[in-house]
This record gives structure tokens, C-alpha cells and sequence, in this order.
């Protein structure tokens, strides 16, 4: 789906989340409730609220379904950007 989008991504990589992230960085944002989960486990109770599953800043709140077990590359490259659209919405001052 990135190829047929022109996304680049050759040069991304991931990385494990930390305990420091969450006094470092004002949004983590995670696909599904199994993400936000794990987070917590690393990073403790989300006091401050900087944990949110990204389409919880569009209309429609939800889980993101992963394409690895569903299959829906197009579903989910269509959520992303829905959610990526609606933070950076709410982040307009």
C-alpha cells in the first residue's frame, strides 16, 4: 500500500517504547487497546493522559485492525490517515 501511495518508508524503523517516553513526549499514540495496554505495562499509569488510540481524535473512535491478521492493508492505510488527519486537527491552535 506505501509503494502504490509514493509513502517512503526504506529509511523508518522502530523501536521498543521506554519509561522516559512518557515524561519526554506529550503524545504516544497507539492503534488498539492491546497497544495502550502494553504501553501502560511500560510505562505506568497514564496520569497525564498522553495515551490515545489515534482514531480516538476523529468522529468515529475506535480500534485500528491489524492488517497482519486481517489482511486489509487498504482498510487500515485509510484509518491511519483518518487518525494522522484528526490529531494533527486537534493539535491547531
Amino acid at each position: 500500500i506505501l509503494k502504490e501511495k509514493h509513502v517512503p518508508f526504506e529509511e523508518h524503523y522502530s523501536r521498543r517504547i521506554r519509561k522516559a517516553d512518557y515524561e519526554h513526549y506529550d503524545y504516544i499514540l497507539a492503534m488498539d487497546d492491546g497497544n495502550i495496554e502494553d504501553i501502560q505495562s511500560i510505562v505506568g499509569l497514564d496520569t497525564k493522559q498522553k495515551i490515545h488510540r489515534l482514531l480516538d481524535f476523529t468522529s468515529n473512535p475506535r480500534n485500528i485492525k491489524d492488517p497482519w491478521y486481517t489482511g486489509n492493508f487498504e482498510e487500515c492505510y485509510e484509518n491511519i490517515v483518518k487518525g494522522c488527519q484528526a490529531f494533527l486537527e486537534s493539535l491547531k491552535i
